[in-house]
């Protein structure tokens, strides 16, 4: 049998992918990632501004307050939409992250930095929730996969148009242009989804409407339901501590294990290349074998380059090699992780469930980048790899948990099919439901 068939939901089976859809989720998150990731580009000349008077230490806090914001959007976003409709929540989203870029732009102070950052944080937190369940609800299971990669890979796309664009524009225009070019943008595709129609009828929309916000929470936090909500947290947090602290913290650890600063750049530019197409090819396989199966072979990939960066004799061509088995197992983790989370519970709960997996996820970015920074101080580029490493070991437990808690939840499913006893489901699935 194909390993996703049996996964495959008689909701889900009904569905014809609509792929205008997908590919404007897609679009959305690549504005998401453009506004998310600038703020990296521009650091320098943010702390040569004496009219702002940052200092480090203050930095790192207003570079994580995005990603605190971006838990609370991602929460929130799915109990908004079962109110106003999702794309009401995507045009409100994407409208609160272009009014952080303006006023990131117009920041005159830290305080106010700060508050910017929070505010397109939120914003983001919830676009990327209500579009990817927006592209997940757009397309068949069979796809599954491949749907979440698309839309996913906006994230990376959109941090190399910002680190390309800065280029040309910090030396000659300055820092805040960047963030108006954010805003410029959002407003573009904001126009886009008001004009687009974004299907409200499809089974697996009609379903999350179907039960409450008390009976979707009892689903994820009572019984067996609550084993793999903690489960994911787990995947999620442990994954993007190291993906996220490795793409903050890399380039500064390639110039100290004695790379020059434009050959550390090329080498993390393997990071994000190998992330991009390692997951496609990740999804591909994933929608054959399964995305629970997949993610194993996933993170151990980022397992296996962090340590072989430590351990095994320095060279470019080692070092390029384990840069990009980094690149492929944290992107693509992720990825199948929410994917996973999206089949693992019954279907009506599964844009929380992508807002529980989207905001610790975003727990994970922040600590990342935060822990990185105390590793490399103390214990220089082998530190850092070394912390990440135990990172992506407990991921990688983690993932092995979740496979087979999706098997025991594939295995309730089938009994439900054959009309067989369901304590599953008489555990975390409210009467009446």
């Amino acid at each position: 049998m194909h390993p996703t068939s049996s996964r495959t939901t008689p909701a889900d089976a009904e569905v014809r992918s609509h792929t205008r859809v997908i590919v404007l989720c897609m679009f959305i998150t690549v504005i998401e990632g453009f506004n998310l990731i600038v703020f990296g580009s521009v650091v320098p000349l943010l702390l040569g501004d004496a009219s702002l008077g940052l200092t480090d230490q203050q930095t790192g806090l207003v570079g994580g307050l995005v990603y605190i914001g971006a838990i609370c959007g991602s929460v929130l976003a799915p109990w908004v939409a079962d109110k106003v409709g999702r794309k009401n929540v995507l045009l409100i989203a994407i409208g609160v992250f272009a009014l952080g870029a303006v006023l990131t732009g117009c920041a005159t102070s830290v305080p106010m930095l700060a508050i910017a950052r929070f505010v397109t944080g939120f914003g983001i937190g919830g676009a990327l929730t209500s579009a990817m369940t927006a592209a997940r609800n757009s397309s068949a299971s069979k796809h599954a996969s491949l749907v979440v990669t698309v839309t996913m890979a906006g994230i990376p796309l959109g941090g190399v148009v910002a680190s390309l664009l800065a280029i040309p524009v910090l030396p000659a225009f300055g820092w805040r242009p960047m963030f108006f070019v954010g805003a410029g943008t959002a407003v573009a595709i904001m126009i886009a989804v008001a004009v687009m129609t974004i299907p409200t009828d499809t089974p697996q929309e009609v379903a999350g409407r179907s039960w409450s916000t008390a009976q979707k929470l009892r689903t994820m936090f009572v019984g067996r339901g609550l084993t793999a909500t903690l489960i994911i947290a787990g995947c999620a947090v442990a994954n993007m501590v190291a993906w996220q602290g490795l793409n903050v913290w890399g380039t500064q650890a390639m110039v100290d294990i004695g790379y020059s600063l434009s050959s550390a750049l090329l080498i993390m530019f393997t990071l994000t290349g190998a992330a991009v197409a390692g997951s496609f090819a990740t999804a591909w396989a994933s929608d054959r074998h399964g995305s629970a199966l997949i993610s194993i072979v996933t993170s151990s990939c980022t397992l296996f380059g962090l340590i072989g960066i430590v351990v095994l004799e320095q060279s470019v061509a080692t070092t390029i090699a384990c840069v990009a088995l980094m690149g492929i197992g944290g992107h693509s983790t992720m990825n199948l992780v929410h994917t996973t989370t999206a089949d693992i519970f019954p279907l009506p709960v599964r844009a929380t469930a992508l807002g529980w997996s989207n905001g610790t996820s975003f727990i994970g970015a922040f600590l990342g980048p935060v822990l990185g920074g105390s590793a490399i101080a103390v214990g220089g580029a082998s530190g850092l790899f070394s912390l990440f490493a135990s990172s992506a070991g407990l991921c990688l437990v983690a993932v092995v948990a979740l496979f087979f808690a999706d098997r025991s939840a594939l295995a309730q499913r089938d009994n439900r099919a054959n009309g067989r006893d369901d304590r599953y489901t008489a555990a975390v699935i409210p009467s009446g439901a």
